[in-house]
């Protein structure tokens, strides 16, 4: 008997919105994506189901870092667009299945040889926390999460710079620079994203830098430079902002 992989919170959620009629997702006055935006997740009520509950704090804390709320033009923030929810789902799916992880392994290789850490992502956030976590309470007294807005800007850039050295916390096989380039990498597709993965929540993000989505038709715009786009964007299941 073929065994079934459980159901994510993510695929759930899919489903039941493609259940709905439009009609009954879309009030007056409200668009498609307000709807969905509803629909969605509250990240403050959201129970993690990949990161436990000490990691979640990390992520949290940590994507807000990266992408705070009131950048340029007052875009919105990696917390206000459910970005560690994209993570969570991603990390509790089948991601990192098809790395090839039989070795061998130089972890000091150039980057142009190639993937090199003989760790899937979700082993690489549970040691990249771990560690860092563990660094903060030696050197700060507190974790990650509790520290000063300037104290964790800190904390990253010296672990994407290496100057919080693994190695020398006992992991001789995953440097920060490399948890660091998964952290953001993974920030950045849960802010930009389809909304139907999880992030993007409201396509606030896409509406902010003014991408149309995919929006089916649009090239009457392509030739028009430096002319606002005046439509708003549409996610893969047609909601519109």
């Amino acid at each position: 008997m073929l065994l079934q992989k459980e159901t994510t919170r993510r695929k759930f959620l899919l489903g039941s919105l493609l259940a709905l009629p439009l009609s009954d997702m879309v009030f007056k006055g409200l668009t498609a994506a307000q709807a969905a935006e509803m629909a969605a997740p509250e990240l403050a009520d959201y129970k993690p189901i990949f990161f436990s509950a000490d990691e979640w704090q990390f992520i949290l804390a940590a994507c807000d870092r990266l992408i705070p709320a009131g950048g340029q033009g007052k875009a919105p923030g990696a917390l206000e667009t459910n970005v560690p929810i994209f993570i969570d789902q991603q990390m509790h799916g089948d991601i990192g299945d098809e790395i090839y992880m039989q070795g061998p392994f130089d972890v000091h290789a150039p980057a142009t040889m190639g993937y090199q850490i003989p760790f899937r992502p979700q082993q690489i956030y549970k040691t990249g926390i771990r560690l860092i976590d563990g660094w903060c309470q030696q050197h700060h007294q507190q974790p990650f999460h509790a520290l000063s807005t300037a104290d964790k800007d800190a904390v990253l850039t010296q672990v994407q710079k290496n100057d919080i050295n693994f190695a020398e916390l006992g992991e001789g096989s995953l440097k920060g620079s490399q948890f660091f380039s998964e952290l953001l990498s993974d920030t950045k597709h849960g802010y930009l994203s389809d909304p139907m993965y999880g992030g993007n929540k409201g396509m606030k993000a896409w509406i902010a830098i003014g991408f149309p989505g995919a929006r089916a038709s649009y090239t009457e715009w392509v030739k028009q430079h430096n002319v606002p786009y005046p439509l708003g964007p549409v996610s893969l299941l047609g909601q519109r902002a």
